[in-house]
C-alpha cells in the first residue's frame, strides 16, 4: 500500500469521525434545549481553533526549516572532511621519492579540479555522483597504496596516507547520498497543504478591507511563502541557491581555481 493512499485514508477517516462526534452530539443538544435557546451566545470557537491551526503549522514550519537546515550543515562538514584528507594525503607523501610524492599529488589535485569544475555542476543537476570521479579517486588509491615503502621512516606515513583515502572514499559517498533533496513528496504535501489552510482560515475571521487588516493579511501570507521558498532553498544541499559550496577545496588546493 503507498504512503499516499494510507495518507489519504487516514485524512478521511479522521474527517468522518469528528463530523460524525458533531452531527450526534449537535443532535443530542438540540433535543435537550428549549426553544428559546440563543446559539448566537454560544461562545465562538472559530478564533480558537484558526489560532490553534496557525500554532501546529507553525510547529511543523519549524521542524521542516531546522530538517534541511541539518541537512545542509551535515554536507557542508562532509564537503569539509573530504577535502581535508585528500589535503592530508597531498602532504603526509612529502616522505616519499619525489617521483613517487608528485605522482600522488598530482592525482589528489585531479581529483579535486574535477571535483570543482565538473562534478559539482553534475551533481546539482542529476542530484549523482559522476563515474570519473569515481575512477579518479581509484587512481588515486592506488598510487597511494601501490607503492612500497622503502624504510621505516616511509612505512610510518603509509598507513595514515592509507586511512586518509578511506576518510576521502567515505566523504565522497555521503556527499553523493547528500546530493538528493531531503524532504519527501508527502512531506510537501503537507506543507504546501497546511499553508492554504492557514491562509484561508483568514478568510473566516470576517476581515475588513481596512489599510491595517489588509496589511496584516498581506505581511502574513508573504512570511507563509518565504518560510516554504527557504525549505525549497535548503532542501537540495548542492542544488539551489543557498547550498553547500566547494570552497573546502579551492581553499586547500588554490591551484585548481574557482
Amino acid at each position: 500500500m503507498s504512503e499516499w493512499l494510507v495518507l489519504t485514508i487516514a485524512m478521511a477517516a479522521a474527517c468522518a469521525v469528528v463530523l460524525t462526534i458533531v452531527v450526534i452530539n449537535h443532535r443530542r443538544v438540540d433535543r435537550r434545549l428549549g426553544e428559546d435557546d440563543d446559539p448566537t451566545q454560544t461562545p465562538d470557537v472559530m478564533e480558537y481553533m484558526t489560532m490553534m491551526i496557525g500554532v501546529i503549522y507553525a510547529i511543523v514550519l519549524g521542524l521542516a526549516i531546522a530538517g534541511v537546515w541539518e541537512a545542509r550543515g551535515g554536507a557542508q562538514d562532509t564537503v569539509r572532511h573530504e577535502a581535508q584528507a585528500l589535503h592530508e594525503i597531498s602532504e603526509r607523501v612529502e616522505v616519499y621519492p619525489p617521483a613517487v610524492r608528485e605522482r600522488i599529488r598530482e592525482d589528489a589535485e585531479a581529483y579535486a579540479r574535477h571535483v570543482v569544475a565538473e562534478e559539482w555542476a553534475h551533481m546539482a543537476e542529476h542530484g549523482e555522483l559522476t563515474d570519473r570521479g569515481t575512477e579518479l579517486l581509484a587512481k588515486l588509491r592506488r598510487s597511494v597504496t601501490d607503492y612500497r615503502p622503502a624504510d621505516d621512516h616511509e612505512g610510518q606515513a603509509y598507513q595514515p596516507l592509507v586511512d586518509q583515502v578511506a576518510v576521502v572514499d567515505d566523504a565522497r559517498g555521503a556527499r553523493g547520498e547528500s546530493a538528493e533533496a531531503t524532504m519527501p513528496g508527502v512531506v510537501w504535501f503537507g506543507l504546501i497543504t497546511g499553508a492554504l489552510v492557514t491562509v484561508g482560515l483568514i478568510f473566516t475571521l470576517q476581515i475588513r478591507r481596512t489599510f491595517r487588516e489588509l496589511l496584516l493579511a498581506g505581511l502574513f501570507s508573504a512570511l507563509i511563502a518565504f518560510l516554504l521558498f527557504l525549505i525549497w532553498a535548503f532542501d537540495a544541499p548542492f542544488g539551489r541557491g543557498i547550498s553547500a559550496t566547494a570552497s573546502p577545496f579551492t581553499d586547500l588546493f588554490p591551484q585548481i581555481g574557482g
